[in-house]
């Protein structure tokens, strides 16, 4: 599905002090310069060379783990025709733009730049570099040789949400969320729609971190959601931290972007896992055939890009059957997640009822649904 200015609510005033600050390095702190592209495959003059920059470390699951997954497959795929080199834990930061060359003067003519913060960076090497295709994951802004993609991620949130709202006791569900962008917003507010889809009096607490992957911070604030009565926990960072502090705290959550089931196997309610390799095989295929375009791209449970995976057994089966529903909803078009009626927690009503949210609407969100607390940061006062 095609995808238009997916990130333009970053223009308006509503999220312009964090969103600028993701754009300029939200998610990982400029430490030390990055390290050389390594190789996963003898150089050779005939292949497709192909080049991942993930913003932190492959490690233990999650964003940049499912990307790494993405790029191995193909890489065993396609074989000889291509050579995949990757470079991870790279700053949001002008950092990037010198991995970004780096990579281009060792011959990569397919780059994957896989955070959003590296947006800017992209436009800016794009123009001198024509030889190369650049993808910019969760990206808005195109190029002649830009393009930009993502994964419906609200889609696994809210597959999430109804497990949520099937076991918490409290009534009390709560999000550690990453960058207050339009994406992670959509995704909270799905996460507590799915919720309150089975119970109606579902509330929601929101812990920001201002990082894509920090532990310590993550850890930090799943404990003061705990503290705060909340008993099943979503997350939008990169780490299984969040699961952890639920494991020793005697709460639930869920795994995110990947399988995150064998950090917490007690805590562990269900991973909305992210696979990238269905749109990295039709790129390469696309390069590779010299049918490269460019434009916006978002895939969802649709095309198999998202979906609710390891769901714990002790769930009962009637939720079981919500989720099952709701994803075959998904699957064949006859469900959207944003369907009115949907009213902020100011009670403003922001979708009339059967109104479906579209693309402007989807990628412009600023608010809280009703029942979450709070509001979104850079909103206040507004």
């Amino acid at each position: 599905m095609n995808l238009v200015n997916k990130r333009s609510l970053l223009k308006t005033a509503a999220l312009s002090a964090l969103a600028l600050a993701a754009l300029a390095g939200c998610s990982k702190k400029e430490e030390a310069p990055a390290a050389a592209p390594a190789p996963a495959a003898a150089p050779a003059a005939d292949k497709l060379k192909v080049g991942f920059v993930y913003v932190s470390p492959i490690g233990d699951g999650g964003w940049t783990y499912q990307h790494e997954l993405g790029r191995r497959a193909i890489q065993e795929k396609f074989g000889d025709k291509i050579e995949s080199t990757f470079v991870e834990s790279v700053p949001e930061s002008a950092d990037a733009e010198r991995v970004l060359r780096d990579m281009a003067a060792q011959g990569t003519k397919l780059v994957f730049a896989t955070s959003f913060g590296y947006q800017e960076f992209v436009q800016k090497v794009a123009p001198d570099l024509k030889d190369v295709k650049f993808e910019h994951a969760t990206g808005y802004k195109t190029a002649e040789n830009v393009a930009t993609y993502d994964t419906k991620t609200f889609e696994g949130a809210y597959l999430a949400g109804i497990v949520a709202g099937g076991m918490s006791k409290t009534k009390t569900v709560g999000v550690v969320a990453s960058v207050p962008i339009p994406e992670v917003v959509r995704n909270i507010n799905s996460f507590v729609l799915g919720a309150q889809s089975v119970d109606p009096a579902i509330k929601a607490k929101v812990v920001w971190v201002n990082e894509w992957f920090s532990p310590p911070k993550e850890a930090e604030a799943a404990t003061s959601l705990i503290n705060g009565g909340v008993d099943v926990m979503y997350q939008n960072t990169n780490s299984p931290a969040v699961l952890k502090t639920a494991e020793e705290r005697g709460a639930r959550a869920f795994g995110k972007d990947g399988d995150m089931s064998a950090f917490a196997p007690k805590a562990h309610l269900g991973s909305a896992v992210i696979d990238w390799t269905p749109y990295y095989t039709k790129v390469v295929e696309d390069t590779l055939a010299g049918k490269w375009q460019t434009g916006n791209f978002w895939w969802g449970v649709k095309e198999g890009a998202i979906d609710l995976l390891k769901i714990a057994d002790d769930v009962p089966q009637e939720i079981k059957d919500r989720v099952a529903k709701a994803r075959a909803g998904l699957q064949d078009g006859s469900f959207a997640v944003w369907t009115g009626p949907i009213k902020d927690n100011t009670g403003k009503e922001v979708l009339a009822a059967g109104q479906v949210g579209d693309l402007p609407f989807l990628t412009s969100i600023n608010f809280y649904v009703a029942g979450v607390e709070g509001k979104v940061p850079g909103t206040e006062g507004k």
